[in-house]
């Protein structure tokens, strides 16, 4: 009898296309427009938009908030550290994400 290999894959499939306002942005991450803006001006996420009144945010930062929320949170990352964690979480997932076609 012939064994069979199957291969799990999981994962998120992100919308980049902007389609969340501030408010709903909030909503979804629980985090006030404050701390939402404060995490634009330090480069977290990027709105599409000139004015926060008229932002408008990809599914993709919903993931960023919510790795920025932890990292504060959870280990006490003070703002700046976030962005910077999260500028190297990205790294280190493209570099895992090459390593892993290459291995194929």
């Amino acid at each position: 009898m012939a064994k069979t290999l199957m291969t799990l894959i999981s994962g998120q499939i992100l919308d980049e296309r902007p389609s969340l306002s501030l408010g709903e942005l909030s909503r979804v991450s629980a985090l006030s427009a404050e701390k939402l803006i404060e995490l634009v001006e330090l480069g977290v996420i990027e709105p599409y938009g000139p004015e926060p009144d008229s932002w408008r945010f990809s599914s993709v930062c919903i993931k960023r908030v919510r790795r920025a929320h932890r990292l504060q949170r959870d280990l006490g990352v003070n703002a700046a550290g976030v962005a910077l964690a999260l500028d190297l979480l990205d790294e280190l997932e493209e570099l895992r994400e090459r390593l892993d076609r290459l291995q194929q």
